[in-house]
This record gives structure tokens, sequence and C-alpha cells, in this order.
């Protein structure tokens, strides 16, 4: 059976269609049913690296034909698999671990499939970001995923200084030469006291899931060499709401953009539920923007 008829039905179409499948992120049967038929009916499978994804298809007894598709050559690899969707072959996109185009290749190929009016059709599945916030146990609600932090010193600290005032956890890609260094900033920038999740090869054998003060996080990647080694998802704890409320400039974004669309008392009310600043300054400054008298 092929791709086409299984998730379509009869196969009336003429252009190929691209699959964005997520795989697993260590553990090789966390693999979803579906990922499996259609890694088995394409007709190519596009992956950031074809021994790691030859690995994973040998696991469960797949043959593909496989294309190379890397941050190195997705321009010329992403007109390959353009050219076999036009000649009606179905594609699947793999990354080495978890989602395509998500801190990983693939957002040229699918922006590029689209706007050549080809089908992209997602099959969810495992998401290392998604898993380490499943298990911090953070009580704020809600998460802002950056990804890699620059891989430089001072573009990465001023990363952390855009992000010192979020209120939501902050979650965080980071490769195990760079991950002392990466916590150390963050703990020099955005103070100790926040919580600190640093979640290392997840699903696999040495998996590590540590909570901790910031300022207590790189003496702990510190106590044992292993500790830096793997593949790390970090999750840092948002500011707490005072920040906000110190921060004059980021009170004004948000109600500067809510004033734009709604009326002020409602302005207002969801600005203080944003920034967590008092009602009575926020309605103040307000009236001060919207150019109303008190």
């Amino acid at each position: 059976m092929s791709a086409k008829t299984e998730e379509h039905g009869e196969d009336r179409r003429k252009n190929g269609q691209l699959y964005v499948v997520a795989t697993p992120i260590g553990n090789l049967q966390d693999i979803g049913l579906r990922a499996l038929s259609v890694l088995r009916a394409a007709d190519l499978v596009a992956a950031e690296d074809t021994r790691t994804t030859s690995v994973l298809l040998e696991h469960h007894g797949i043959r593909a034909r496989l294309l190379a598709l890397h941050e190195h050559n997705e321009g010329k690899a992403a007109a390959a698999v353009l050219a076999a969707l036009g000649e009606g072959r179905d594609v699947a996109l793999v990354s080495d671990a978890g989602t395509p185009a998500v801190s990983d290749p693939g957002a040229q190929l699918v922006a590029r499939a689209r706007e050549a009016g080809f089908r992209v059709i997602p099959i969810p599945g495992p998401n290392a970001a998604v898993a380490a916030v499943s298990a911090a146990g953070l009580a704020q609600a809600g998460f802002v995923f950056e990804g890699f932090l620059p891989p430089k010193r001072a573009a990465r600290r001023a990363a952390i200084e855009r992000l010192s005032g979020e209120r939501r956890p902050v979650v965080l890609y980071e490769a195990p030469h760079r991950v002392l260094e990466c916590v150390e900033d963050l703990a020099a920038l955005l103070g100790g006291e926040r919580a600190i999740v640093i979640a290392r090869e997840l699903t696999k054998v040495f998996e590590q899931i540590h909570r901790c003060r910031l300022d207590a996080a790189a003496e702990w990647l510190r106590a044992d060499p292993h500790r830096q080694k793997g593949e790390f998802v970090i999750i840092v704890e948002g500011a707490p709401a005072e920040e906000s409320e110190r921060d004059p400039a980021a009170i004004d974004r948000v109600l500067r953009a809510l004033l734009d669309e709604l009326p002020l008392a409602q302005a207002v009310r969801l600005s203080c539920a944003i920034t967590g600043a008092k009602r009575n300054a926020v309605y103040a400054r307000a009236l001060e923007l919207s150019g109303k008298k008190v």
C-alpha cells in the first residue's frame, strides 16, 4: 500500500506529498505506528544524516531510498526533493532525532515545498523540548522555546539579556562542549535564585534530569565529567513578577500593543495579567499613552 493510498484513499494525485516525520530522540522504540507506515511507503527519505537514519530504518525492518539533507546542503537537496514531488513521488523528511525543522534542518525545504504548492503533512512524535518540560515539574504555565543560543559568548549573553524579563520558563538546547559556559552565563545574567532543570540524554541509557538553583548548576556539572556529555535540554524558571514590575519599558511594550487593538479597560486588565504589574500604575500609564485625562 502506498503512502498516497493509505493517507488519502484512492491515488488520484499528480504530485507527491512531503511528510515531516518525527523520529526518536534516543530510544528507537519511541516511534509512532503512523510514522513507520509513512517511512515504509515513502518513495524517498530525506535525512539529516543517512547513517543515523539507516540505523533506525534497519531496526524496524524498513528499506528506503535515502537522500542527505542537512544544514550545509539544504538548498541543493531541497531542489532534488521538489523535483521528486513534482514527479508524483512521496518524500519523508526526517532529522537525526526528534521533529524536523525545529532547531534542525528542514524549514527551508518545507517553505519551498509549500510555496511550490505541494502538500506538507506533519507526522507528530518525539520532541526533546516537550519531553523535558513534562518531567521538569515547573509550576509556571506555558514556556518559551528558544532552541540553541548563539555559540559565541558575547552573542549568547546578549540573547540571555533579552530573555531576562520573560515570565514563562525558557527552554534551550545546548551542545555538550558549551553547556558549562551556557549555564555560567545564565547564572551571571539572570541571578542564582531561579530554578534550572538540566535534562541530558533523554530516553537513552544514561538519561539524567537534574533540578537545582541556577547558582548551583555549574558546580553540579563540574562534579562529574560524565554530566557534561550528551545532548542537553535546559529549562530556566521564568522571571518573578516583581522583576517585570520594575521594567517600565516591558510594560509599555505590552500596553501599547494591547491599546492598539482593545478598549482601555481590557488592555489594562490583560497588561496586568501578562506583566504582573499593579493595576493602578498600569491604568495611569494607559491614560497617558491614550491621551486621556484622569
